[in-house]
């Protein structure tokens, strides 16, 4: 007898079902919230398709380096058809093709940026340790690394790593912060889960509805989390309890805080919400 659609056999296991899907048009910004989402090889359709170049260095600008960047947290991008449209910190609302936009958006930020549709070769992040975030503050020069971002992917957008980003309800409930603060594209209700669980599913064949994926790596964290986003205010606990009980050895970066995990797209296809979500 064939298993019904969505069903665990017995190498299987469900592990929750999709409580929340997210894309983010506009790298370090906030996003939108999606009832179904199309998965592609590059990751969600129309995630992280744009982002802010800073006009003096070049690199991609990120709110991974909160003494410059962190003000994008405030704006927040969505799709209106095959547009993007900016809600701006004091309530405007921009087209992201509208004319003089890089203006605007440098003016309300104090810095020189443009807005990009392509990813430069090699494009590239600052990013300070949050320890030296949480200790020194939001505004102090504290030394920082200079990362590849979308290293895990083959797909052409501004992807820190890999194409999707998932997290459990568990590890969220154990930190104690909202889901937003982690900026994942599938948040997965476990309510009888573990803490961290997604520590496990690397290497792991994860099937979301039509969709297989394959965790890649433990998803390090920066300060981001911590950052105010939105009307959401600072939040040192959000990083700050993973330091303690979630330090994991991410291949090629080294023993990082880590909450949930990146995956890459084996098969596409279309996610909802309520979705089983099942670890083979």
């Amino acid at each position: 007898m064939t298993a019904p659609a969505g069903a665990a056999t017995a190498d299987q296991a469900v592990v929750g079902v999709v409580s929340a899907l997210r894309r983010y048009p506009i790298k370090s910004m906030l996003g939108e919230a999606l009832t179904e989402a199309v998965l592609v090889t590059g990751g969600v359709e129309g995630d992280r398709v744009l982002a802010l170049l800073d006009a003096s260095t070049g690199r991609v600008a990120t709110a991974k380096q909160p003494r410059l960047w962190r003000a994008l947290l405030r704006f927040t991008a969505a799709h209106e058809g095959a547009a993007v449209r900016i809600t701006l910190p004091d309530g405007r609302s921009v087209g992201a093709d509208d004319e003089g936009l890089d203006e605007l958006l440098s003016e309300v930020l104090g810095r020189a940026v443009v807005l990009s549709d392509t990813r430069p070769v090699d494009a590239t992040v600052e990013r300070p340790a949050p320890e030296d975030v949480l200790a020194h503050g939001v505004e102090a020069e504290v030394p920082y690394e200079t990362l590849e971002i979308a290293q895990g992917t083959t797909g052409a957008t501004f992807v820190d790593y890999a194409p999707v980003h998932l997290i459990t309800t568990a590890t969220l409930d154990r930190i104690g912060a909202e889901a937003v603060r982690y900026r994942p594209n599938v948040v997965v209700a476990t309510p009888q889960g573990v803490p961290f669980a997604e520590n496990g599913w690397v290497g792991r064949e994860i099937t979301i509805g039509g969709v297989r994926l394959r965790g890649t790596l433990p998803t390090p964290r920066c300060s981001v989390p911590t950052l105010e986003h939105g009307d959401l205010p600072r939040a040192a606990h959000a990083v700050r309890d993973l330091l303690a009980d979630n330090r994991v050895d991410v291949p090629g970066f080294g023993v990082l805080p880590c909450a949930g995990v990146y995956a890459e797209v084996l098969d596409g296809g279309v996610v909802r919400e309520g979705d089983p979500v099942v670890l083979n």
